[in-house]
């Protein structure tokens, strides 16, 4: 019975994982507004990017605000490969990342360790 436990516990790990990894963060999302001629999105850096999915207009420079509010190693920086970008965000602070035009697509970004994920999608 012990053993049946612990099996059906460990399922019940898995799947939480991963629904937290690959579904949640998947859901919802934030387009960015036009400041000016920029499109501006803010970014909560706190356990994870908030919001995780940011929708941006094609042909336009953007401007992302990191909004980092914890002290964790491992969000210390953020990634944007597609934009060739590693940028230092420091410990509850707001760091801009300035970001040119983009074709449309998906561009991921991620934590220096690529433990935290998020994405730009570009319309």
């Amino acid at each position: 019975m012990s053993n049946l436990i612990v099996v059906l516990a460990a399922l019940l790990a898995i799947a939480w994982v991963n629904w937290y990894f690959f579904i949640a963060s998947r859901r919802g999302g934030v387009s960015a507004t036009l400041q000016g001629s920029v499109q501006e999105a803010v970014i909560l850096v706190k356990g994870g990017y908030q919001p995780s999915t940011v929708r941006i207009a094609a042909g336009r420079p953007t401007r992302l605000v990191f909004d980092r509010q914890e002290d964790s190693s491992c969000t210390e920086e953020v990634v944007i490969p597609g934009f060739r970008v590693r940028q230092y965000l420091p410990a509850h602070q707001q760091t801009v990342v300035e970001l040119p035009p983009a074709q449309p697509g998906e561009q991921p970004f991620m934590c220096g360790m690529s433990m935290v994920h998020g994405r730009l999608i570009v319309e």
